[in-house]
């Protein structure tokens, strides 16, 4: 069983080599993009190898825009024409790193073949808070001076937007796990279908709905846990996760999840030393 992961970073070439070392395992490839506005040549010093594949549509990612659902589906066309029959694929920031071995990772994705793991809210039932994403007019894709204010005024003069009725839209977070057979038919369905990558490059952060409303609304919703196999630690109210540190070590040894996010080369050295030890006795 070949698994694949698909990470997107911009900062920390160490953190990717280190992260890429504790991952390997049975003909693991890793398919990384670079930010565009980051200069690849550390990353590719470090990180190079024969199983390391750098992502050559470089895209200049904008927080909650659409550039973040672009970098991602580069990095599935590549993957898709290495032409290498993968079981799984991993998507990961470059900010992650597994909290269980790559054996037992290993053994727990032969486990499961053929699942999708992923967050399946309902936006219009369980996650509230997202409707506006879809309902409002959001210009974050755009690059022009005052954007924002005409972002205002579009949505206080226009009709709501409307999703189709005929999908139920889903999501939460962005990190997933999926079969290959699941990312050659969500890039076969954005070629048949591109009014949704129209409506989504009007939303706001759709990397964490447009995926998972594709294949919720296709055959394999049958395939999907609803869990992404990733621990996030959200305690302290913030836009963006915690940073982990040392003291958080029992918590992500005790849980179930097989990654975690999100972590800092320095501020989680302690920590990362000491979940490495933990691999490393368990290999």
């Amino acid at each position: 069983m070949k698994p694949a992961y698909l990470i997107l970073t911009h900062a920390y070439p160490a953190h990717l080599q280190r992260m890429i070392n504790r991952l390997a395992h049975d003909d693991a490839h890793f398919f990384v993009h670079i930010d565009l506005k980051s200069d690849p040549a550390p990353f590719i010093a470090l990180c190079g190898g024969p199983n390391v594949h750098f992502i050559q549509q470089r895209v200049n990612i904008k927080w909650g825009g659409y550039s973040m659902v672009q970098a991602t589906v580069n990095g599935f066309k590549e993957i898709v024409a290495a032409g290498i029959p993968f079981a799984h694929i991993t998507l990961m920031s470059g900010q992650d790193y597994p909290i269980k071995s790559a054996t037992d990772i290993h053994r727990f994705f032969v486990a499961n073949e053929g699942r999708v793991f992923m967050h399946t809210l309902s936006v219009f039932n369980e996650w509230q808070e997202a409707i506006s994403r879809l309902t409002e007019y959001h210009l974050v894709n755009q690059d022009f001076k005052g954007r924002y204010k005409v972002q205002k005024i579009l949505n206080a003069v226009l009709p709501k937007r409307r999703f189709p009725a005929s999908m139920v839209p889903v999501g939460r977070s962005q990190w997933f796990t999926m079969p290959l057979g699941a990312v050659i038919y969500i890039l076969e369905y954005l070629d048949r279908q591109p009014w949704i990558i129209k409506y989504f490059k009007l939303s706001w952060a759709p990397d964490e709905i447009i995926f998972h409303t594709i294949l919720y609304n296709s055959p394999f919703q049958s395939a999907m846990t609803g869990d992404n196999l990733c621990y996030v630690d959200w305690s302290e109210g913030k836009a963006s996760p915690k940073v982990l540190v040392a003291e958080d070590e029992q918590k992500l040894l005790a849980s179930d999840k097989l990654f975690a996010r999100k972590f800092h080369p320095e501020t989680s050295k302690d920590l990362l030393d000491l979940l490495d030890k933990t691999f490393a006795n368990n290999e």
